[in-house]
């Protein structure tokens, strides 16, 4: 909210909050276009390429939001932002194969807690060290950068976040990603055409290649939109419509004028 009113953008104090909600919701919006895609990308060239382009397009985006002066970079930043996150769906895809039927209950339970714990820090964060020149002058009183772009710090605090994350994924994070290896089949079709293969060899060769399962169709979103899905992702639209309206509001009411 205060944000959104050093931009100067609202004409009256009860324009602020139609702005501070179009900034909240520019990061659903251009997320839920583009997180279908990152999804089918992530099944082409893994689970970590996708993972490390999502923890970029963070790093980028929380810096280009820390330095905003006006409210449409603002938004272009969460815009930007939104069509990078991809890391959420990816990130249940990971979890589901590195689990088992023995521990994927609580390795997904795993999942809301890690969000919680980072929605409570966040928002800590960003009210504590949101213009750190007026809220702690004999620290940060002398450094111009701040005064400028007052919205800076907890952005590189995020960003500083970021970075830990994308050292520990490029060296510590392997794929996940189990691809079934084409050469196989490349060798038997080579052996097959092969004149020196001997015919018991082709005849071996054929029989493994006829009776090797077949790959698993994917199946088309309306195939995957069963009754039980379609309860269940309406159920999951109430309940984010429900955390969304209230996390929302009490901003703008704790910084109204009462």
């Amino acid at each position: 909210m205060p944000m959104v009113a050093d931009f100067n953008v609202a004409k009256s104090p009860k324009d602020i909050a139609f702005y501070a909600s179009l900034l909240a919701a520019a990061f659903p919006i251009c997320q839920m276009m583009t997180i279908m895609y990152w999804s089918r990308l992530s099944d082409r060239i893994g689970r970590r390429p996708v993972l490390m382009i999502g923890l970029l397009g963070y790093l980028v985006s929380f810096l280009m939001f820390g330095i905003c002066r006006s409210f449409y970079w603002a938004l272009f930043a969460r815009c930007i932002n939104g069509l990078l996150a991809g890391n959420v769906a990816v990130i249940k895809s990971v979890f589901a194969e590195i689990s088992d039927d023995t521990n994927r209950p609580r390795m997904m339970a795993l999942l809301p807690l890690m969000w919680n714990l980072g929605s409570v820090g966040g928002a800590a964060i960003g009210g504590i060290f949101a213009d750190p020149t007026h809220q702690y002058p004999r620290i940060f009183g002398h450094m111009e950068i701040f005064r400028v772009f007052p919205y800076l710090l907890p952005c590189l605090i995020g960003c500083s976040i970021t970075v830990f994350g994308l050292v520990m994924g490029i060296f510590k994070m392997e794929e996940t990603l189990v691809r079934e290896p084409a050469s196989r089949t490349m060798d038997i079709r080579m052996s097959l055409t092969s004149p020196s293969s001997s015919t018991s060899t082709l005849a071996t060769e054929s029989t493994q290649l006829l009776t090797e399962p077949a790959q698993p169709k994917q199946r088309s979103m309306r195939e995957l939109l069963t009754p039980t899905v379609v309860r269940v992702m309406a159920t999951n639209v109430v309940m984010g419509l429900g955390v969304a309206m209230s996390d929302q509001a009490y901003p703008i009411f704790a910084a109204s004028d009462l």
